[in-house]
């Protein structure tokens, strides 16, 4: 059975950084694409970022490039967000997601490209 457990979640204040990070189990993790997602109050889920089985490719929405980073590890079948620089907008529920990609380098920003998921993790931003 295929589990993605999120953690690292927190409050903070603006400006300050945070690491989220996402075990996987129960498949070869080195066969999946990760992505992260976040969903605010009231609003929908949205795509913050992915990266391939290797972690040669990745991606990222406009509003966390360049403060956000993502990375894996695919021996401690782990993959991290890196956030830095947070804002209040960053406010949200943050989800781990999970796709078979074997050796694939293509990425996506839709939610319904990724099948499994995590139960998410709060991050607070005040200001």
């Amino acid at each position: 059975q295929v589990h993605l457990v999120e953690s690292g979640g927190g409050s903070l204040k603006t400006g300050d950084s945070l690491r989220l990070s996402c075990v996987v189990s129960g498949v070869t993790f080195s066969n999946y694409a990760m992505g992260w997602f976040r969903q605010a109050p009231d609003k929908e889920r949205e795509f913050v970022s992915a990266i391939n089985w290797s972690g040669t490719s990745k991606l990222y929405a406009d509003s966390v490039k360049g403060r956000f980073t993502i990375s894996r590890d695919n021996a401690k079948n782990t993959v991290y967000l890196q956030m830095n620089s947070l804002k209040p907008e960053d406010t949200a529920v943050y989800y781990c997601a999970a796709v078979f990609n074997p050796a694939g380098t293509m990425l996506t920003t839709r939610t319904t490209w990724f099948d499994i998921w995590g139960q998410g993790t709060q991050v607070t931003v005040s200001s």
